[in-house]
């Protein structure tokens, strides 16, 4: 079963999507490793701006590769998504709605994830080359002293990925 997403997700695409689902996603997503996360929530604390509206938008849990000539970017595979588990329900209450990573979450992440109606997918590791060709943009928008873990905005298309926790708390890893 495929099913489309674009940016922004609005609450009635959401709200069908369950785990399990294969899912293609066209629009912009936005990427953000441990130390940015660390960063946006930082920001959100201190009550400053943070470097892009977090509101019913998507984060990829990746650290791309430098673009070999001729591409937009380099390998972006998964990370692990569990470093991400102590910062996700401070931007999930801000309205942040689709994380991408890989592996299981906690069960504090889950319960933050079902209280904010949001929902985990998965992309697969060791695609990182392969999931590159689904980006037709990439642009640097933050942190850039955090190398590669600087937050880009991308544009994709038909970008892969599975439904893993859903936002009533269905998972693939139970």
């Amino acid at each position: 079963m495929e099913k489309k997403l674009t940016t922004p997700i609005n609450d009635s695409t959401r709200e069908t999507l369950i785990a399990g689902q294969e899912v293609l996603i066209s629009g912009y997503i936005y990427t953000a490793r441990d130390a940015a996360h660390k960063l946006l929530v930082d920001a959100i604390n201190k009550k400053e701006k943070t470097p892009f509206d977090i509101k019913d938008q998507i984060v990829y849990y990746v650290g791309p590769t430098p673009a070999r000539p001729n591409q937009v970017i380099g390998a972006c595979g998964p990370t692990s998504s569990y470093r991400m588990d102590k910062f996700s329900p401070t931007l999930m209450e801000n309205g942040l709605k689709i994380m991408i990573g890989k592996g299981p979450r906690s069960d504090a992440f889950t319960k933050s994830l079902v209280e904010n109606e949001a929902v985990y997918l998965i992309a697969i590791g060791g695609l990182g080359a392969k999931l590159s060709k689904t980006v037709i943009e990439n642009t640097k928008i933050a942190y850039n002293h955090l190398e590669s873990e600087a937050i880009h905005r991308l544009k994709v298309i038909n970008f892969p990925a599975i439904v893993a926790i859903d936002s009533k708390g269905n998972s693939i890893f139970k």
